[in-house]
């Protein structure tokens, strides 16, 4: 039961913070960007609480990744506040939820059984939050809310999403951490990149120096994580 109630609490921890309107935020390499900053939290937890050994390799990777985030802000043409406030609450309760994460015994929950109640959790969460934010009755104004292609599309999404996780976990067993940090990098390279191609980003060289910054600082970290393992 101690189990669960620990999972519980960090489950409600990343869920109350990514529940917010991160639609408004839909640059993806942006996003990809300063979602990378909970790497450096991580990092940080561990040099400074845990006292563990952090290889150059991991500390110049989350000097990059800190630098790259911090700039993008102040290079991105189409930067938007409200987009950029609910990626810095997903960033930390991201953060917080991987350190709590290492932080539990192993084996006591399956990744599955982990996933199982943070999407449990988030669904009560996000429905007593939808009052208090708004959304509860902005939804009857949604223009596409009557439109079956839009419902079409959600469960689409939710199922795909499904895949992708289950996909992912079954990776995650099967591979080293190595090897799966790198098919992570891989995959998000393939995603930034179509999505440059498929949607409208207006992209400056400032933009593009930030993007690969980061890109470069995430390339460490995979580097890092193949050669500890």
């Amino acid at each position: 039961m101690a189990d669960v109630n620990w999972w519980t609490f960090a489950s409600c921890v990343m869920e109350t913070g990514l529940g917010g309107d991160q639609q408004q935020f839909k640059a993806i390499p942006v996003f990809f960007t300063l979602h990378n900053i909970a790497e450096v939290i991580i990092c940080g937890h561990q040099k400074c609480f845990r006292k563990e050994k952090i290889s150059p390799a991991k500390i110049c990777s989350a000097l990059f990744l800190l630098a790259a985030a911090g700039c993008l802000p102040f290079n991105d043409s189409q930067f938007d506040a409200d987009g950029y406030f609910w990626a810095v609450i997903h960033l930390f309760c991201v953060g917080a939820y991987r350190i709590l994460q290492k932080a539990q015994k192993p084996k006591a929950l399956s990744d599955i059984d982990q996933q199982y109640l943070n999407y449990l959790l988030s669904v009560v969460l996000l429905a007593f939050a939808s009052h208090p934010t708004g959304d509860l009755f902005s939804v009857l104004d949604f223009p596409f809310l009557y439109f079956y292609r839009f419902h079409g599309s959600c469960c689409a999404s939710g199922f795909l999403g499904f895949v992708l996780v289950f996909s992912t976990i079954k990776l995650k067993n099967l591979t080293a951490p190595g090897q799966y940090a790198a098919w992570i990098f891989f995959a998000k390279v393939i995603t930034a990149g179509l999505s440059v191609l498929l949607f409208d980003m207006i992209l400056t060289s400032s933009t593009v120096g930030c993007l690969l910054l980061g890109g470069l600082g995430e390339a460490l970290l995979v580097f890092s994580e193949w050669k500890g393992a």
